[in-house]
């Protein structure tokens, strides 16, 4: 990890998050409240389309180890990446489970949290350890 200021930081996580919302929330099914990304869209190539959505969410993952989330973080993101690669991997079905699941924007949301809990001033802070679990989706 190299040492970053707190400005750098958060550009590189304001640099996540819109490649979130691409992947996951860029278009929205008119007169309904769905909002799909490209993510989706790719998944629906039978046999490759989730195979190759998951170089960018690989890319979220990669910027959070190298900011300096701690390892546990780092796996949890890439949990999300494998459940929704493996819920894309199911014809039709996974394709809507896939709109819904979002993984890129729960990545973001982690970072995001953890970005804010690693930068908080001094006297701020909590006494007890984020809970990552439970962060929300933007």
């Amino acid at each position: 990890m190299i040492a970053m200021s707190r400005r750098d930081t958060f550009e590189r996580v304001e640099r996540v998050e819109r490649y979130a919302r691409r992947l996951d929330r860029a278009f929205r099914l008119p007169f309904t409240g769905i909002r799909l990304g490209w993510d989706s869209i790719i998944g629906l190539v039978p046999g490759i389309g989730d195979t190759l959505a998951l170089a960018p969410a690989v890319w979220i993952v990669n910027e959070a180890r190298e900011l300096g989330a701690p390892k546990s973080l780092v796996v949890q993101m890439g949990w999300n990446v494998a459940v929704d690669w493996a819920i894309g991997l199911l014809p039709l079905i996974g394709d809507i489970m896939d709109i819904g699941y979002k993984a890129n924007m729960r990545n973001a949301a982690l970072l995001r949290r953890w970005a804010e809990e690693y930068h908080r001033t001094a006297g701020e802070g909590r006494a007890e350890a984020p809970d990552y679990q439970g962060a929300e989706l933007a």
